[in-house]
């Protein structure tokens, strides 16, 4: 809890994250809150009011439980969700909810994120926009819109 060395921010998280309004992201991980909230904040990020921690699940990654839980406290079902992940267990969890999934090549080989499932692989936040719209939100991925 007292050891924030060496957290650092993935390029373009916090600026995507303030593009989206805060009723519609969360974030499903496998810490207890309090420790979320203090690695998130030590990275400069904005810290989720609907978040969902270690005790609020039975069943963690790569079980879909994280995900379909984050998507109904946001209001939704996962299937209209969108999940960004970094490692295989997340991305399945994320595909067995039935959510669309970004990876990004941050911590395992691009291989492994295609083998997990992996519907989008990315660089990192700077190569995800959201578009505003009546519908809602769009996002675009390496300056291309991505239709629902």
């Amino acid at each position: 809890m007292q050891d924030a060395d060496g957290i650092i921010t993935l390029p373009g998280a916090r600026e995507l994250l303030l593009q989206l309004p805060a009723e519609l992201w969360t974030i499903a991980t496998s810490c207890t809150r309090s420790l979320a909230e203090v690695r998130l904040r030590a990275a400069g990020l904005p810290v989720p009011e609907r978040i969902v921690t270690s005790t609020d699940v039975t069943l963690g990654k790569p079980h879909p439980e994280p995900f379909v839980k984050a998507a109904a406290k946001l209001g939704f079902t996962a299937s209209e969700c969108v999940v960004v992940e970094d490692v295989p267990a997340g991305i399945r969890a994320g595909k067995a909810a039935g959510a669309r999934v970004i990876a990004f090549r941050t911590t395992v080989e691009e291989a492994e994120l295609w083998r997990a499932g992996a519907d989008f692989i990315l660089n990192n936040c700077t190569d995800v926009g959201v578009a505003h719209n009546s519908g809602g939100l769009t996002l675009i991925l390496n300056g291309t819109l991505v239709e629902n």
